[in-house]
C-alpha cells in the first residue's frame, strides 16, 4: 500500500538533529551521515534499520502461518513510515486508540482501521459514518460496550452506518462487558439499532498476569462471540479482535480458526510493540521466549555523561522527556570514547530520572568506568511511550550510517 509521508524539513527545532540551515529528509539522508559526524546531537533516538526488518517480518510470518489477520496497533508508533513497512509486509491494517489518531493513519492513507477504544465524541462518530459512506474501499470498526455508546453512534451517524464490536473485558480491567448477561443485551441493542452493525466481539488481555489468566480471559471472549452467533446476533460472519505483544501466542490458540460455532471467521491480531522490541518489559514477556521466534530490540538513545559528582555517581544528560520512565528504566548498554572500541557497560543502573538528567549508581565498585563526556548507548523498556517523546528518529545500520528518518505524529 501506498501511503502518504508528510514532508520533513529538519532543522533548528528538529530534537536530535544538528541542522543549523534546515535541509529536506532526503538530502539529510543522502549526505551519509553518521551517528557521530556532529549531524545529531545528543541525546538522540535512533532505530536499528536490520532490527526493525527482523521484527516485522517476524510478526508478519507468525500471523501468516496461523491464518490471523494483522492490524499492527499505531498508538505505538504514529509513524507513517512505520506503518508503510508493515502494510507492505501484508498486516490487513492498522490499530488505534483515538479518534485524533483515527484521523492522522487516514490522512496518511490507511485504509482498514480498527478503533481499539469506545469512541463517544460525535464529531469523530459522524466523519466515521460519512467517510464509510464516501469511501466503500475503507473499513473502520470501534468498540461499544454499552447500550448508552450504542445509542450515541447511532444518533450521531444521522442515517449513515458504523460498524461496531462488542468489546468483552474482566473484572478490575478497564472498558468492557462483565459478564454474558450485560454481553446480549449490548449486542442485542446494537443488533436492533438502525444505522449500527455488530461484526464481532474484541477485548484487550495484555494487562493480565500470566499466560494462565490471559488463556482463561481469552476462552471466555470466545464463549461471548459463540453466544452471539447461537443468539443469532452474528449471522454472516465473525471478526475476533484482541493482541498485546506479551500473550499473541495465546490469541492465536484460543481465538484463531476459520469459525466461530459454525460461522465463519476472521481473527484480527493488534500488537503493537512487537515492531521495536526493547531491553526490558517486552523483553521479558515476549510470547518468544514460549514459542520458537526472536524478536531484536530495535530503539537506543544516546547519551553523554555530562557530571561525576561523586564516587559511584555518573549523570547522564537524558531525561523524562527523552527516555521511557513509566515501566521500567532505561538500560546502559556500552561506552563509546573517541578513538577506543565501544565496551559493555556492567556495574551501574539507572536509579531515577529528572526531566533532562538520568541518574547511574554504581551496583560494583569494579564496574565499568566512565568519564564525563563518555556516549553511553542505553537501551530503552516501553517502546509505547519512547515513540512520542520524539518527533524525527533517525535509522542507522550496522555501521551508524543513517539510512532513512521515520517521522511521529502524536
Amino acid at each position: 500500500m501506498t501511503l502518504r509521508f508528510p514532508p520533513l524539513l529538519l532543522g533548528p527545532t528538529t530534537k536530535g538533529f544538528w541542522c543549523p540551515t534546515p535541509v529536506t529528509r532526503s538530502d539529510f539522508v543522502a549526505a551519509g551521515h553518521t551517528l557521530t559526524d556532529g549531524s545529531l546531537t545528543w541525546p538522540v533516538l535512533t532505530l536499528d534499520a536490520d532490527a526493525v526488518v527482523h521484527n516485522i517480518a517476524q510478526l508478519a510470518a507468525f500471523t501468516a502461518e496461523r491464518g490471523l489477520a494483522f492490524a499492527p496497533h499505531g498508538k505505538t508508533t504514529m509513524s507513517p513510515e512505520l506503518f508503510a513497512a508493515q502494510l507492505d509486509a501484508g498486516a490487513w491494517g492498522i490499530t488505534v486508540a483515538t479518534g485524533n489518531q483515527l484521523l492522522t493513519a487516514h490522512s496518511f492513507g490507511v485504509r482498514r482501521l480498527l478503533v481499539a477504544n469506545e469512541v463517544l465524541d460525535p464529531a469523530v462518530l459522524r466523519w466515521i459514518a460519512q467517510t464509510l459512506a464516501a469511501e466503500p474501499s475503507t473499513d473502520i470498526l470501534f468498540h461499544v460496550d454499552s447500550v448508552a455508546a450504542v445509542d450515541v453512534a447511532a444518533s450521531a451517524a444521522d442515517g449513515g452506518r458504523v460498524r461496531v464490536l462488542l468489546e468483552v473485558g474482566f473484572a478490575a480491567g478497564r472498558s468492557g462487558v462483565r459478564t454474558g448477561d450485560q454481553a446480549l443485551a449490548v449486542a442485542q441493542h446494537a443488533v436492533q439499532t438502525p444505522g449500527v452493525d455488530l461484526v464481532g466481539v474484541s477485548a484487550y488481555e495484555g494487562a493480565l498476569a500470566d499466560v494462565d489468566a490471559a488463556r482463561k480471559y481469552l476462552a471466555e471472549v470466545r464463549a461471548v462471540a459463540e453466544m452471539l452467533v447461537d443468539a443469532g446476533l452474528l449471522r454472516d460472519h465473525v471478526i475476533l479482535s484482541a493482541g498485546g505483544s506479551a500473550y499473541f501466542d495465546v490469541v492465536a490458540d484460543v481465538l484463531g480458526g476459520p469459525d466461530v460455532a459454525g460461522v465463519p471467521s476472521t481473527t484480527i491480531l493488534r500488537s503493537g510493540a512487537y515492531l521495536t522490541h526493547d531491553h526490558g518489559t517486552y523483553a521479558a514477556s515476549t510470547p518468544f521466549t514460549r514459542i520458537a521466534g526472536h524478536l531484536y530490540p530495535a530503539l537506543r538513545v544516546w547519551a553523554q555523561v555530562v557530571s561525576t559528582p561523586e564516587v559511584g555517581l555518573a549523570i547522564v544528560g537524558a531525561g523524562k522527556r527523552d527516555v521511557p520512565y513509566d515501566s521500567g528504566l532505561p538500560v546502559v548498554l556500552r561506552r563509546h570514547r573517541a578513538a577506543q572500541a565501544p565496551v559493555a557497560v556492567v556495574g551501574w543502573d539507572v536509579t531515577r530520572t529528572n526531566d533532562q538528567h538520568a541518574y547511574l549508581e554504581a551496583s560494583d565498585p569494579l564496574g565499568t568506568a566512565l568519564a564525563v563526556g563518555d556516549l553511553l548507548e542505553l537501551g530503552i523498556s516501553h517502546p509505547c511511550t519512547a515513540f512520542d517523546k520524539w518527533r524525527a528518529i533517525p535509522v542507522i545500520d550496522a555501521g551508524q550510517r543513517v539510512v532513512d528518518v521515520v517521522t511521529t505524529w502524536f
